[in-house]
């Protein structure tokens, strides 16, 4: 498998760091990872590389403005930035790269991005996977946030950030909690009305002791995407099932893959 780092530009001074894995002459869409609230590419580890293996399929990783080697962002983070990356930004990257059918594969606030991208891009979106996405903040998230604090400047969490985001560690996490925790924010996020545009196969993934979120965070999605919808609670999992349970994950989205886009296209061989 072929490996290029790309700085690609969007406009408006804005360069986003990617990662393509390509297979060279195969064809079909691209896999596209959106990364948690303070992620970037290696903190996907090996799960892109492996779906893309196992499915055959090309993949791209990005980093999101504001995180690792991409241009910086505009802070205050504004209440609808989630929306901005999925129906402004993500849409750029991909033109930008001539990407025309994706698969969006998205978790936590990448998961969200990927509903709303799904909705927006239309019929460009081929299939959509979610790992603990929100479409509203709910207490358990914000418990959680709050506890995050404390554990980044008492567990080691800002050190190990610090090898990904560098200088920008500090505003990057200050940038996340604040608005998250801004009872505006708060009140104005609602991602349930996006559901109803989404025409793909959809795996809605969540771990049973996710941290993060309540159990009605996928079971909501669901009911907003409809019968093209598969609701998966993983056991024994917590907020980030494809670090946690790689093995299970990989093949739990792998064969949502085959059954939901395999008959069409030539990519599982």
């Amino acid at each position: 498998m072929n490996v290029s780092n790309l700085s690609v530009s969007l406009g408006e001074g804005v360069r986003v760091q990617a990662q393509r894995l390509s297979h060279g002459d195969r064809t079909g869409p691209v896999l596209v990872f959106l990364h948690e609230s303070l992620g970037n590419i290696a903190l996907w580890k090996q799960f892109p590389r492996q779906l893309a293996e196992v499915t055959g399929l090309d993949a791209l990783i990005y980093e999101r403005r504001g995180y690792g080697a991409s241009s910086d962002e505009p802070l205050p983070r504004p209440y609808d930035y989630l929306e901005q990356e999925g129906t402004v930004w993500l849409p750029r990257l991909l033109d930008a790269l001539a990407i025309d059918e994706v698969i969006l594969v998205g978790h936590s606030d990448g998961g969200s991005i990927a509903l709303i991208a799904a909705a927006a891009l239309e019929g460009r979106v081929k299939g959509l996977v979610t790992m603990a996405a929100h479409t509203w903040a709910d207490h358990l998230t914000l418990a959680g946030i709050r506890d995050m604090r404390r554990r980044y400047l008492e567990e080691g969490i800002r050190e190990k950030l610090l090898r990904h985001h560098g200088e920008r560690t500090d505003a990057l996490f200050y940038a996340w909690q604040d608005v998250w925790l801004d009872e505006g924010f708060q009140e104005s996020m609602d991602f349930g009305p996006w559901l109803d545009a989404i025409r793909c196969p959809a795996m809605i993934i969540q771990g049973d002791d996710d941290e993060y979120g309540v159990p009605e965070q996928v079971t909501r999605i669901v009911e907003g995407i409809g019968h093209r919808a598969e609701p998966v609670f993983m056991a024994g999992t917590g907020h980030s099932p494809h670090l946690q349970q790689p093995a299970q994950a990989l093949t739990l989205v792998s064969d949502f893959l085959r059954m939901a886009i395999g008959q069409k296209s030539t990519i599982f061989g």
